[in-house]
């Protein structure tokens, strides 16, 4: 935990094609930190647009980003091309070495792990990318929050606001995290229970794979040349 009278320093890397609730799930929760200040960091300040279209304007550059406590790595399909953009890689190897906590979201896991930052660890993702965390040294849980040392990684999406009131718990305390989850008034009551494909319906489980077999099949193909270059052995 960080002692309340000392500044938290959060900073979350945005990029075009991410998924815009990797992080603002997680920033409703984060900005409600006390004694804490958020930056959204990416290339250059030119606005960027998640996947779906939404604009997100960074506050700073890659080279403009100073000490940080928190770092944020959101996911989504634009993803895949970071994973092999060194630009970007260094810079997340830079800013965790010295974080006090890496937190990523969904398939925010895999850019980490290209990144060199999970080998050795346990780890979660999107579920239909979690078998590829092996080729980044990783040991995949299908558990929603994974907690592994100093690096936090949530599963799919929506499970970022999870993940990030287990972060506002491990640097602040849980009456903080307990309070920040009753203003926000987060009390999951899903209308179906098909949020895992465990328990999805068969035909809604073939729709998604169907949806997403193009995307999934070029990660995994990025992530084995990772995997080469990282050394990592997969059987």
């Amino acid at each position: 935990m960080i002692p309340p009278q000392r500044p938290i320093a959060i900073v979350a890397i945005i990029f075009p094609g991410m998924d815009q609730i990797d992080l603002t799930g997680p920033f409703a929760v984060l900005a409600r930190l006390p004694n804490s200040s958020i930056r959204l960091v990416w290339k250059d300040r030119e606005p960027i647009r998640d996947h779906l279209g939404l604009g997100l304007l960074p506050d700073a550059t890659l080279a403009e980003t100073g000490p940080v406590d928190l770092l944020l790595v959101p996911g989504g399909p634009g993803q895949e091309q970071l994973m092999e953009d060194e630009e970007v890689l260094a810079f997340l190897r830079d800013m965790g070495e010295s974080a006090t906590c890496v937190y990523s979201v969904c398939t925010g896991s895999m850019i980490c792990g290209a990144a060199g930052m999970l080998k050795g660890k346990s780890a979660t993702t999107h579920w239909t990318a979690l078998r590829l965390l092996k080729y980044f040294g990783a040991t995949p849980s299908t558990d929603r929050v994974v907690i592994d040392g100093k690096y936090v990684s949530a599963a799919g999406l929506t499970s970022g606001i999870d993940g990030a009131l287990r972060v506002a718990a491990l640097l602040r305390g849980e009456e903080v995290a307990q309070s920040i989850q009753l203003a926000i008034q987060y009390a999951p009551d899903p209308p179906y229970a098909c949020g895992e494909p465990e328990i999805a319906p068969p035909e809604i489980l073939a729709n998604v794979l169907t949806q997403t077999s193009e995307l999934t099949a070029r990660r995994e193909a990025t992530a084995q040349r990772i995997g080469a270059k990282l050394g990592i052995a997969v059987s």
